[in-house]
């Protein structure tokens, strides 16, 4: 597999089994190179400002509109129905997500989306939502497009083989891909497979301002990879099936040849991988405990300065060497709503009960932070520079908007950890009005 670096960039890519598929000088000529038809995928409004500005240019065997209607597809576990469930403040861990077996039930990547939690509403263009992936068998000779948002995905457990519009691209644990408003793709895997998806409504994935920070640092842009142009020109005579999320729910239309069939394209409007041990990390050389906006990847801006719809924060390897300084994360209680999930290893405050493939919400205002093992022992610890967090990569969805759970999180998926709120109850009062 090929890619391309740099996000964001106009990119321009061609199947080099046609040589000169895309046209000189113009986007929709007459008569296109090899007979191939024009077809403008736009992110953004026509109008919006260049910087802002998201459209490619594909060149394809045949149009996409060539389909039958859509009809209503059975959409499982997938919802944006928040009202379901009566709200819960507590803090909420999960245990891994269970995988069923192919042997039982045979699940791809669209049967096997759960959604979690979430917030907002995909027909006003605000929101977001939360789901797990949990799929034994690939995706044949059908392909997904979200018209609601961005699909941000997190494998935790096997390699995702994701055939693009745009080109292929193999994302595996410990690397993430985003698969933007309106791009067909199609997942293959290799085995039972699990991970984690962040969706938006309304915005786009960018990359945080570095302020003061200065030019380099954090996820550079160049580490970012795009497909190349690859096609098929293939007809598929039993029917392929094209599935659109739309408002919330499932549709499917049929088709008699696959949608993967873009000779050559350029634009700014693509799907793209990240590898996460590229990551710059950025932390304190002094004294006390950053902020973890520090660790973030990618950001969802919303109209409000510096408040996002929705932040990507990874927490990587790294050295701690804060002098005087409690080093695990503080306690807390935020304006915004988090959500951690655990892509591999053991979580710095909490190595006990927070497992890979599992996931936890600490809800607006809901106060969390280090169980009382990791207070005691970080309290104590003697404090040289000490490498933190090797061999593990866990994350955050962070949002300003306040998450509902669904039904299926709080109940039916029957992985919720009800001693959760346990972890705390051993932290004892240290207060001592006599000493300083």
């Amino acid at each position: 597999l090929q890619y391309m670096s740099g996000f964001g960039n106009e990119h321009v890519s061609e199947d080099p089994r046609c040589p000169g598929a895309l046209p000189e000088g113009q986007n929709n000529p007459q008569v296109c190179p090899y007979g191939l038809y024009a077809e403008q995928l736009s992110g953004s409004a026509f109008t919006c400002p260049r910087p802002t500005n998201k459209r490619s240019w594909l060149y394809r065997i045949l149009p996409s509109v060539c389909h039958k209607p859509f009809k209503p597809l059975e959409e499982g576990h997938l919802t944006h129905n928040w009202d379901e469930i009566e709200p819960d403040p507590n803090q909420l861990r999960w245990k891994p997500f269970e995988i069923p077996k192919a042997s039982q039930n045979k699940m791809d990547f669209v049967s096997g989306l759960h959604t979690l939690c979430g917030a907002g509403e995909p027909r006003g263009r605000n929101g977001i939502a939360v789901h797990i992936f949990v799929c034994n068998t690939s995706m044949i000779d059908r392909c997904l497009y979200n018209s609601d948002g961005d699909f941000l995905i997190v494998p935790q457990q096997g390699k995702l083989l994701i055939t693009t519009e745009f080109g292929k691209m193999l994302v595996e644990p410990n690397e993430i891909c985003v698969i933007q408003q309106g791009m067909r793709f199609s997942v293959e895997v290799f085995g039972e497979t699990r991970g984690y998806i962040l969706e938006v409504y309304g915005a786009h994935f960018e990359l945080p301002d570095l302020g003061p920070i200065g030019a380099n640092g954090l996820a550079n842009p160049r580490d970012f990879l795009v497909p190349v142009a690859w096609y098929e020109d293939r007809q598929v005579p039993g029917g392929y099936t094209v599935i659109s999320k739309y408002q919330g729910k499932l549709f499917a239309a049929q088709q008699d040849y696959s949608p993967f069939n873009v000779v050559a394209w350029h634009g700014n409007y693509t799907p793209y991988k990240y590898h996460l041990e590229k990551f710059m990390v950025i932390n304190a050389v002094a004294f006390d405990h950053a902020d973890p906006s520090i660790f973030t990847v990618l950001t969802a801006k919303t109209t409000r300065a510096g408040v996002a719809l929705a932040d990507f924060v990874i927490f990587p390897p790294r050295w701690g060497v804060a002098n005087n300084t409690f080093r695990p994360p503080y306690y807390h209680r935020n304006c915004m709503s988090e959500f951690m999930g655990l892509i591999k290893g053991h979580y710095e405050a909490k190595e006990e009960g927070f497992q890979p493939g599992g996931g936890s919400l600490h809800s607006m205002m809901t106060p969390h932070g280090p169980d009382a093992d990791c207070f005691e022992k970080a309290s104590k610890a003697k404090l040289e520079p000490e490498r933190v967090a090797d061999g593990t990569m866990a994350f955050m969805f962070e949002s300003s908007l306040s998450l509902a759970v669904t039904k299926w999180g709080l109940q039916t998926s029957n992985r919720l950890d009800k001693n959760y709120y346990k972890c705390w109850e051993p932290l004892k009062s240290h207060f001592n009005p006599k000493s300083k």
